[in-house]
Parts: structure tokens; C-alpha cells; sequence
């Protein structure tokens, strides 16, 4: 019996311990509403199906700034502005160059441990670029007998310069409101060309 009264204050305290740690915890996570959000990011863009005949594919690369704000604790909204750092190939014939873009994205993001949140984001990007026939593609072209495939492509890339975009990913905070991210989705599909581009992206972000 007195084992058990001496028992009960060391519980109590451990008890209180707990409780006091356990509210420190919830308060040191900082409700992200009203925050805002600036980041870099680096993207390969996967151009698949170019072409309606041809249906080729390759990749090309682009960098970009992000800036939004936290709505809530779990939705979001944001723009993007980018510009193509390298071009894409097709068959040494054709060369895909990204000029610029710019998107807008509204999301949602939900934390999966106490370090990382899962996102998704839909919205709108427009996006203007050039496709041009490469030195073989321009004297394959002026041959009547071996005409390239791709002469007609050579324009204004993509024909449509509105498209949906989505896109998911990760983001895994590294310093105090200081996160690496991970993602991937559609940035565009050209409705005249077929071409459906996709981007795979990394970079960082920046909260306050």
C-alpha cells in the first residue's frame, strides 16, 4: 500500500511531463495559412507523341521561379515562370526549344510524417516556344525525293499555347521552413500537333 502511494506522485509528474511535452510539440508546428512561398526549380520536359504521324519522343530542360501562398493549413495556390535551358532532338532532324512559360496552380497538401507533405495542383500554363528542322531535317526537306517527316512540325511550338497542367509530389523540409521538393506531371498538350509534354522537376522552397 505505501508502495502504491509513493507510486502515485512519480506518476502524476511523469504524467504532467508528458502532457507539458506533448502541447509543446503541437505549438512548435507552425499553422502554414496566410504563409508565403518563393523556390527555384530545375524540370526535364518529356515530349511524348510529337508529331501526329511520327509520334516521336525526347526531352529537353527548363528552370523556373515558384511563388504562392498557404491558403489554409492543407490548399494552396501559386504561379510559375520558366524559360528552357537546353533543347530536344528528334531524329537529328527536329529541335524542340521551350522559349518560355508560365503557369498557375491551385492544390491541396496533406503532411505524411512530421518532415514531408504529399501535394497535388491543377491549373493552366502557357507556353511558347519554336520547333525548327535541324540542318539535316532543312536538306532532307529540299530533296523532292527524301521530304522529312517533320517539315511539318516546324513552327510555332506548341500550336496551342493554352493547355491544363497538373502535377504531384513531395516536399521534405530540411532546415526550419526550408523544404526540398520532388515532383511530376503534365505541363502541356498541344491539341494540333498531338504532342503531350510532361515535366519531372526537383528543387527547393523557401516559407515565411
Amino acid at each position: 500500500m505505501n508502495t502504491l502511494l509513493r507510486d502515485i506522485p512519480t506518476a502524476a509528474l511523469l504524467t504532467a511531463a508528458l502532457l507539458t511535452t506533448t502541447t509543446a510539440t503541437a505549438q512548435d508546428k507552425q499553422s502554414r495559412e496566410g504563409m508565403t512561398y518563393i523556390g527555384l526549380l530545375g524540370s526535364i520536359l518529356n515530349h511524348r507523341s510529337v508529331g501526329r504521324n511520327t509520334l516521336e519522343t525526347t526531352n529537353s530542360s527548363t528552370g523556373s521561379m515558384v511563388l504562392g501562398t498557404h491558403i489554409s493549413d492543407h490548399f494552396h495556390v501559386e504561379i510559375r515562370a520558366g524559360a528552357g535551358t537546353t533543347t530536344g532532338e528528334i531524329d537529328k532532324e527536329l529541335e524542340l526549344d521551350i522559349e518560355y512559360f508560365a503557369s498557375w496552380y491551385i492544390g491541396g497538401h496533406y503532411p505524411i510524417t512530421d518532415y514531408a507533405n504529399a501535394y497535388a495542383q491543377f491549373g493552366f500554363s502557357h507556353v511558347q516556344g519554336e520547333a525548327r528542322l535541324t540542318p539535316l531535317g532543312e536538306a532532307r526537306e529540299a530533296d523532292p525525293e527524301d521530304r522529312s517527316p517533320y517539315a511539318s512540325l516546324a513552327d510555332e511550338y506548341p500550336d496551342s499555347s493554352f493547355s491544363v497542367s497538373w502535377l504531384v509530389g513531395l516536399d521534405f523540409e530540411v532546415i526550419d521552413s526550408g523544404f526540398i521538393v520532388l515532383e511530376g506531371g503534365r505541363l502541356f498538350e498541344d491539341t494540333e500537333t498531338g504532342a503531350n509534354t510532361f515535366q519531372f522537376s526537383t528543387g527547393i522552397r523557401y516559407e515565411f
